[in-house]
C-alpha cells in the first residue's frame, strides 16, 4: 500500500490532478463494501445522494477537505482512495472500456456510445476491452519497413541538431525529479535512486527472468519496474531504471507510430542521462575543464559512474549550449557498422539517399575504427581526422561496459582540439569518405590477386535491414510480457 503525507496529497491532487474515473470507481467500491447506500455515506459528509453520485460515475472532481471527509467516513486512509489502481477486476474492465470509447480508433467507427451499466455482463466487457485493445494495435501500425526506420532515424538526428542536442524540457523534468526525492548534489547513489523512483510510486525488482526482448518492464497495476538481476560487480541498471520512469515523467503514451516510438526512446534516454548527470553540477565541471583546456569524457564517466557512452552522449547535451562547442558522436562496431551518431559540428557520415547513417559503415582510417586495432582500445585513443569537410579531433574508446565491442567516438572541429586533454597526439590519418574511394575498395594489387578467387557468405545486419516486427512497441512479445507480470504480480 502507498501512503502519502498531508504535502504530498496536496501536490498530487494540485499538479497531477485526480484520475475521476479510477477514484469513482474506489468510492463506490469501499462504499458497498461497507455496505453504505449513497444516502447514508451523504449523511455522514453532509453532501446529498445525487452528488456523491456525480464523484462515483467520475464527472465532478472532488475537492482535497471532501476527500479527507469521505476517507475518515469509509474508515481508509486518503491513499486508499487516491490509488490509481482499479479496486477490482470489473472495474479496471469499465475503466479500459470507456477509456477505449475515447480512443480516436474507437470513434472513428461511428458507433453510438455504450453506457457501461451493472447489468453488462463481465465476459462481455472482457471481450470488448479485447476486441477495442486490438483495434488500437491494429490501426497504429507502428511498425515500419527499413526505410521507413531510416527516415525516421534521419528525421530525428536532424531534429537533434537544430537544437544542438539540447532539451530544455526534459532537463527541467529531470530536476524535478531529482528535487523530489531529495537530491543534493554528487552522484546519484543508489539509495538516492531508490528515493526519486519511490516519489513517483513505484518500486524496482530485480529478476532474473525478464523477458529477452525488453530492457525493463513497468507493471502498472502493481507499480512496479522490472529490470535484470546483474551479477555481483557488473554495472547498475540505474540507467535502465530512470529510461523506464522517464516514460511516465515525460507523459508518454502507446507509441503512434515508428517515428513517435523513436522519439520517445531518445527522450527517455535523455532523461535517465540528465537524472545521473544533473545539468547543474555537470555544467560547471565541464565549465571548469574547458577553462583548464582539460575536457574529457572519462571525467564524467568516474565523477557520476556511467558508462563510457552515456557520458559522450551527455557531454553532447551540454556541450554547445554551455560551452559554445559543436561536435560529433559516433557508436560502431569493430566491423565499422554505425549504430548511433549525432553531428552539429559538419563532419559527413556515410548516408544512404534518405539521409539516414544508421547501418553504413565508418571509414576505416577514423578514429572509431583504429581503436580496435590499438594496444589498449579500453583507454582513449586520440587521434587528428583530415577529411573532405575539415580536420577533425577524436577521442574513441572501446565500452568495457557493453555487452559487445562498440567504440564510443567524441570529435570537435580542430579549431576546438585546444580545449581537450590529449590535444597533443600525433597521430593524424587522411579520409577520402565518403565521397571518395578511400577504403570502400580494396588496393588494385590486392584485388587483382583475389578477383574471382572468392566467394564470401554475407551476414544480415537484422537490426537495420529486416523489415520491424509488429505491435505498440516494435519487437516486443507481448505474450511473453503478460506471462511474466502474471507470473510476478502475485508476489
Amino acid at each position: 500500500m502507498l501512503y502519502f503525507t498531508m504535502e504530498e496529497q496536496q501536490k498530487l491532487v494540485q499538479a497531477d490532478g485526480i484520475d475521476l474515473t479510477t477514484f469513482g470507481q474506489r468510492l463506490r467500491h469501499l462504499r458497498r463494501a461497507r455496505g453504505l447506500t449513497l444516502s447514508e455515506l451523504g449523511e455522514r459528509v453532509g453532501r446529498a445522494p445525487s452528488a456523491l453520485s456525480l464523484f462515483e460515475n467520475g464527472r465532478r472532481e472532488p475537492k482535497l477537505s471532501l476527500i479527507e471527509q469521505l476517507a475518515a467516513a469509509l474508515s481508509v486512509p486518503v491513499s486508499e482512495l487516491l490509488s490509481r489502481q482499479p479496486p477490482s477486476r470489473r472495474a479496471q474492465l469499465e475503466i479500459a472500456l470507456t477509456d477505449a470509447q475515447a480512443d480516436p480508433s474507437y470513434r472513428r467507427l461511428g458507433l453510438p456510445q455504450l453506457k457501461v451499466g451493472a447489468r453488462v455482463p463481465t465476459d462481455v466487457l472482457e471481450h470488448l476491452v479485447a476486441v477495442a485493445a486490438e483495434l488500437r494495435v491494429q490501426q497504429s501500425k507502428p511498425a515500419a519497413t527499413p526505410e521507413e526506420a531510416r527516415a525516421a532515424n534521419a528525421a530525428l538526428r536532424e531534429a537533434m541538431r537544430e537544437r544542438g542536442n539540447y532539451f530544455d524540457a526534459i532537463e527541467r523534468e529531470a530536476a524535478s525529479a531529482l528535487k523530489a526525492g531529495g537530491y543534493s548534489g554528487g552522484a546519484l547513489s543508489q539509495g538516492m535512486l531508490v528515493s526519486v523512483v519511490s516519489h513517483h510510486g513505484f518500486a524496482v525488482r530485480y529478476v532474473q527472468d525478464l523477458p529477452r526482448t525488453v530492457r525493463s518492464l513497468t507493471d502498472l497495476r502493481n507499480r512496479r519496474i522490472y529490470v535484470k538481476q546483474e551479477p555481483v560487480g557488473a554495472h547498475s541498471p540505474r540507467a535502465v531504471v530512470l529510461q523506464a520512469l522517464g516514460h511516465f515523467r515525460l507523459d508518454h503514451q502507446v507509441p503512434r507510430d515508428f517515428a513517435d516510438f523513436l522519439r520517445q526512446r531518445v527522450e527517455a534516454n535523455y532523461f535517465a542521462a540528465a537524472v545521473l548527470m544533473p545539468e547543474p553540477a555537470t555544467a560547471p565541471v565541464l565549465a571548469a575543464a574547458k577553462q583548464s583546456r582539460d575536457l574529457a569524457v572519462e571525467d564524467l564517466v568516474d565523477l557520476f559512474s556511467v558508462s563510457y557512452e552515456m557520458a559522450a552522449h551527455r557531454f553532447t547535451n551540454l556541450a554547445t549550449h554551455h560551452l559554445d562547442l559543436p561536435c560529433h558522436f559516433v557508436k560502431n562496431d569493430a566491423s565499422g557498422i554505425i549504430y548511433k551518431a549525432y553531428e552539429n559540428d559538419g563532419v559527413l557520415f556515410p548516408a544512404d539517399p534518405s539521409g539516414a547513417i544508421e547501418g553504413q559503415r565508418l571509414c576505416r582510417e577514423w578514429s572509431g575504427r583504429q581503436v580496435f586495432g590499438v594496444a589498449d582500445r579500453f583507454s582513449p585513443y586520440c587521434q587528428y581526422s583530415d577529411t573532405s569537410s575539415g580536420t577533425y579531433f577524436c577521442v574513441a574508446q572501446v565500452d568495457p561496459r557493453a555487452e559487445r565491442g562498440f567504440a564510443i567516438t567524441l570529435g570537435v572541429p580542430f579549431e576546438h582540439s585546444r580545449w581537450f586533454r590529449g590535444r597533443e597526439a600525433t597521430t593524424r590519418r587522411r579520409s577520402a569518405c565518403p565521397d571518395g574511394e578511400c577504403c570502400s575498395r580494396p588496393p588494385a594489387a590486392l584485388a587483382e590477386r583475389w578477383d574471382g578467387q572468392a566467394w564470401p557468405s554475407a551476414r544480415a545486419h537484422s537490426h537495420i535491414l529486416s523489415a520491424l516486427p509488429a505491435g505498440s512497441f516494435p519487437g516486443v512479445d507481448d505474450a511473453d510480457i503478460y506471462e511474466f507480470l502474471d507470473r510476478h504480480g502475485q508476489n
